[in-house]
């Protein structure tokens, strides 16, 4: 099995609204969010934030992990099991320019949309959970 890190970048709308961002797989062009594998001399939570600039060209501040999902990797050598831990993030900046740019289409959704759109069952309860982790009193 695959140990991979992720976040779901969340920001309030003008009007106030909690919105994610999505980012397109590069393959597949399924809409996920932005994860990868452990980086060398990272935390799990460090790993996640530089794939949130790399893939979506966000940067924010990491809450701690809210859960894991799992998925299917596809890989040249055939179908892995990776499990995913995910950190909310809030977004304190969104960049024009970023690392895979060219590569990913970056979306924001409201929490139900987002959650509806993954293929990911677990990732969807966990958009969910984001979303009432914020307007929880």
């Amino acid at each position: 099995m695959i140990r991979q890190y992720g976040v779901i970048p969340y920001r309030r709308s003008a009007n106030g609204a909690i919105e994610v961002m999505l980012v397109t797989s590069r393959e597949t062009r399924r809409w996920v969010i932005p994860r990868g594998n452990p980086i060398s001399g990272l935390t799990g939570a460090q790993s996640a934030a530089r794939e949130a600039f790399e893939e979506a060209g966000v940067e924010g501040s990491l809450a701690d992990a809210i859960g894991t999902y799992a998925y299917d990797k596809r890989k040249a050598s055939g179908i892995v099991p990776a499990e995913v831990t995910v950190y909310p993030m809030a977004v304190s900046s969104v960049l024009d320019d970023w690392p895979e740019r060219h590569e990913r289409e970056r979306r924001w959704f409201a929490p139900g949309d987002a959650a509806a759109a993954v293929d990911e069952a677990g990732l969807g309860v966990l958009v969910i959970k984001v979303k009432q982790l914020l307007l929880a009193p």
